[in-house]
């Protein structure tokens, strides 16, 4: 078995790769197998034959429980320690207590602390906006911190009693409308693990020259949080990226002291030259402003409740959650999980009706990371000649002007014919 590894920052990449797999519970049976198909051929083509993947399965969910009794067995985690590189199918969340959530386990455990969602419109898919060509953007939402690192406690109990308690005698809190009756959680937000974000963020648009990041944030509400967000972001951006950089902080400063002439100026010569835009939104505004002016965003930073609702909405905008990718990845350790960004949909499992380009789509950002781009081209190219000419699974077919559905099975056939 052949492992992915970093060395001097970079990640080294052999020729036959082991990807350890979760197949994923519900429909994870029907579009795992069908996306590691057409991978295999993409890779085979792109590459004659000298570079493949090695797919090794880990369990966790529901087939993980049934044969183990754990929904995330430890070797599950060792292996992902262990090759870098994975990726996994929708997952079931546990009933009651334990593991809130096992896509937030996975993230927290490895430290995956950037979920990045690319969102683009493919030709041919029906979207509910006019012009869904426009949406073209990169969201990376922080994935370890924010209200979803499960800090909080149940009305009624001993510990949330305690921490009202606490908030009033020691903090002098008065602000609780109705303490007795009141669940509490807290919201972390750091700045190690802004600057981390935002840091990553810029990379991402200076290596693939996009125009500008977007720190999307409710600072106007949450100061010393979501404020904190905005204000350590530019820190990042203005003291390790100089001279790459123009951001609206520089541009508020600038007409301030010369003016507004001289401060659209400089902002005309900054991108005149390529540098990459730093600048923010409140995310009220930001959600209007996908739909009304998509074309001025980006690359999105932003937190991780703020980066639920935006790659949800902006996937909606594209034609449905169906063709979202996502990947967890932490850039430092090289760690990354690539997965289905949709749920088990059991109402449909085994019906051979399930979308697959989530996952499909999930994959390519997978074969991105490994440097394998013309694997990946192969596939995004059949992708957008299928959807073109009309073919796909029911869900996006049905909308389409002469569209033909196709099974889960029948399109991934189809796709590999058309790479």
């Amino acid at each position: 078995m052949s492992k992915v590894y970093m060395q001097d920052g970079r990640l080294v990449v052999p020729d036959c790769v082991t990807v350890p797999f979760i197949e994923g519970d519900g429909v994870g049976a029907e579009i795992t197998p069908v996306c590691q198909q057409i991978v295999n051929e993409a890779v085979k083509l792109a590459y004659s034959g000298k570079r493949s993947i090695e797919w090794k399965e880990v369990l966790a969910g529901g087939k993980a429980f049934e044969q183990t009794g754990e929904w995330l067995p430890e070797v599950t985690m060792d292996a992902f320690r262990e090759y870098l590189i994975g990726i996994k199918g929708p997952l079931t969340t546990p009933v009651g207590g334990g593991i809130r959530s096992l896509n937030v386990a996975l993230r927290q455990t490895l430290d995956l602390y950037v979920c990045l969602r690319p969102v683009r419109w493919f030709r041919g898919v029906v979207s509910p906006v006019k012009e869904p060509q426009k949406v073209d953007m990169h969201i990376f939402r922080e994935n370890t911190e924010d209200i979803y690192a499960g800090i909080e406690w149940e009305q009624g109990t001993p510990e949330a009693q305690k921490f009202y308690a606490f908030l009033r005698d020691e903090m002098g809190v008065k602000k609780v409308r109705f303490p007795e009756t009141s669940s509490f959680g807290v919201k972390p937000v750091s700045v190690e693990g802004t600057k981390r974000l935002v840091r990553a963020a810029i990379l991402y648009a200076l290596q693939h020259k996009l125009p500008s990041v977007t720190l999307v944030h409710k600072g106007n509400i949450m100061k010393f949080t979501e404020g904190g967000f905005k204000r350590w972001g530019y820190e990042v951006a203005e003291t390790e990226f100089a001279g790459r950089i123009f951001t609206m902080n520089q541009y508020n400063q600038l007409k301030k002291d010369l003016g507004e002439e001289s401060a659209k100026a400089a902002l005309a010569e900054a991108m005149n030259t390529g540098k990459v835009i730093i600048k923010d939104c409140i995310a009220d505004a930001f959600l209007q402003n996908t739909l009304l002016i998509p074309e001025e965003y980006s690359v999105i930073a932003t937190l991780n409740l703020n980066g639920d609702y935006v790659s949800d909405q902006l996937a909606a905008m594209v034609g449905g959650i169906g063709i979202a990718p996502g990947a967890n990845i932490n850039y430092l350790t090289g760690h990354a999980i690539f997965e289905a960004t949709h749920g088990t949909a059991p109402d449909i499992a085994g019906k051979n009706v399930v979308n697959p380009c989530s996952l499909l789509l999930s994959s390519v950002m997978m074969l991105e990371y490994l440097g394998w781009k013309e694997a990946a081209l192969l596939i995004t190219n059949a992708l957008e000649q299928l959807f073109g000419a009309g073919e796909a699974t029911a869900d996006l077919a049905r909308f389409m002007p002469d569209g033909k559905a196709l099974g889960t099975k029948e399109f991934g056939q189809r796709v590999m014919e058309s790479l």
